[in-house]
């Protein structure tokens, strides 16, 4: 790595001191600048593995230090709904009519539902797991678009009344089938009024297998009890930790539609699959200040004492950007001073959170839990996981091969076939390790695609026990414009005795640069 710091020599600095202090380099040459950006993220990769591959993979230049991007979500697996009311006309919509029960239901009836859901319509932003800006069912935004005339819509039942008013797994037993005949939004009210709700009208197309599977599952709206999912007594916070699983039970699905011969045109509905986002820049500064005698003066095991502090600065300088990428938070304070957003901020607000408790050390985490938190997080709907790492701690990282190394020695089977041998496989293994930039990854086989796993020392002795993050969705962007690039560089001899009359020598690393952080819905925090 000694060719990294070659930088040096345009100083007659060298790392084993051969030039000192003193030598004949014009003032205009020491005040030169020298672009970094492409050799910094090269220093101490098993230190910084985050900026490291960020570097790599994931940088985008930006000529603005307040940046706007644009994500795109579709939008044809986001329509579902929440069945919140139910009756035999509009009117009479209510969270448990004793009329629309298995009993009463048949091919051909009229009934009226009331739809919600909780995904702004624009953008279709959806609910993140464990969020701390979830958003709810009904809010401002959410009221389902979708919802046309001629649609079929599934609608879960299940098999016992739930009298509870928090949320529970919901045993999808049976549904119905209904074809929609009219949709009507609703337009006044708050949240808790059913504001953002289509009411509609709808014919019976198929009904249910059995009359014990009583309990219509939907968002507070049983068919003969209290509750199917939550409702009212749900706070903001419970809703927002609820599985994929619980949500799942509880939402109406549409299935296609239906029209009959000679038929017109259906209506029609417009989705909005984008929304927009903005980042700021951060600038970085690292300086070594020394006096000429210390540089003149050779020292014990290393002789050129600028040299070697140099050195560590320039690795001083990567250490702070990766930290401020990892615990940053977007603001601007009241001097016009900038900071960029880190990817901890970034999730713990809009991402997946999940509990990390018990994850490399004593708690309740146990393969069972990981295993459910992989499933939710890696449903092939809204992430990938090939486009994943996952950055944990060092404890994490110990904890992930125990698991792996405990199912390899103690539950492998080989079953004899004919005359050849066959391993099973079993859910949680470790595939291999690979050099992937210059970081160490290890890859973790789950039934939800394989994880590849770095080591991230920065992350010990934080509250952050894992980061799942898709580098596809995340960029390092430094400021590049107008014939300027602020992406690392340094600046030799911006004070020197010859042009400052100060007898020192000072050099300066400088980095202006800001992530993008974009579909939230792809990243994950374990704490």
């Amino acid at each position: 790595m000694a060719d990294l710091f070659q930088i040096g020599d345009v100083s007659g600095l060298t790392e084993s001191g051969s030039a000192i202090a003193g030598s004949a380099l014009s003032t205009g040459d020491l005040r030169r600048k020298y672009n970094f950006g492409d050799r910094v993220s090269e220093l101490a990769i098993a230190q910084d593995p985050f900026f490291r591959m960020l570097s790599k993979v994931s940088k985008k230049p930006t000529d603005d230090h307040q940046f706007k991007f644009t994500e795109r979500r579709p939008s044809y697996h986001k329509r579902y709904a929440y069945v919140t009311a139910h009756g035999t006309s509009r009117a009479g919509l209510a969270v448990t009519p004793a009329e629309v029960t298995a009993s009463n239901i048949d091919p051909g009836d009229t009934y009226y539902f009331q739809f919600m859901t909780d995904y702004k319509s624009a953008g279709n932003i959806g609910q993140v797991r464990g969020s701390s800006n979830s958003i709810q069912v009904g809010d401002d935004g959410t009221q389902p678009e979708f919802i046309i005339p001629g649609q079929l819509i599934k609608i879960p039942f299940q098999a016992t009344d739930d009298t509870t008013s928090k949320a529970v797994s919901i045993a999808v037993k049976d549904y119905i089938v209904v074809r929609v005949e009219e949709a009507t939004k609703t337009s006044t009210g708050t949240r808790a009024a059913n504001v953002n709700a289509v009411d509609c009208k709808c014919v019976v197309v198929k009904d249910l297998d059995t009359d014990t599977n009583n309990e219509l599952a939907g968002w507070g709206a049983g068919g003969s009890a209290n509750q199917s999912l939550a409702g009212t007594g749900t706070t903001d916070a419970e809703f927002a930790a609820m599985t994929m699983i619980e949500l799942e039970g509880a939402r109406s699905h549409v299935v296609g539609n239906s029209f009959g011969q000679g038929s017109g045109y259906p209506e029609t509905w417009k989705d909005n699959p984008f929304s927009t986002g903005y980042g700021l820049t951060q600038i970085f500064k690292t300086s070594l200040a020394m006096d000429n005698t210390t540089r003149a003066t050779v020292t014990k095991y290393e002789p050129n004492e600028y040299a070697r502090v140099w050195r560590e600065k320039l690795i001083e300088h990567k250490w702070d950007i990766e930290t401020a990428l990892l615990f940053g938070s977007q603001y601007t304070d009241g001097a016009g001073v900038t900071h960029t957003q880190g990817a901890i901020d970034y999730i713990i607000s809009y991402g997946n959170v999940f509990d990390g408790d018990g994850m490399g050390g004593t708690g309740s985490k146990s393969q069972d839990d990981f295993l459910d938190d992989m499933s939710h997080f890696l449903d092939p709907r809204y992430n990938n996981a090939n486009a994943t790492l996952f950055f944990v701690s060092t404890d994490v990282y110990n904890w992930l091969h125990k698991l792996s190394g405990y199912m390899s020695a103690n539950m492998s089977q080989i079953a004899t076939v004919g005359d050849s041998q066959a391993r099973a496989n079993w859910d949680m293994g470790r595939a291999g390790s690979k050099d992937a930039f210059g970081v160490s990854v290890t890859t973790f086989t789950t039934p939800y695609g394989d994880m590849n796993v770095a080591r991230n020392v920065h992350l010990d002795g934080s509250p952050v026990k894992m980061l799942g993050v898709n580098m596809r969705y995340c960029s390092y962007r430094p400021l590049v414009g107008n014939g300027l690039n602020r992406d690392t560089a340094i600046y030799v001899g911006v004070q020197t005795l010859e042009n400052s009359g100060v007898d020192r020598r000072v050099d300066l690393i400088q980095t202006e640069a800001g992530m993008e952080w974009q579909m939230p819905e792809s990243h994950a925090v374990w704490k």
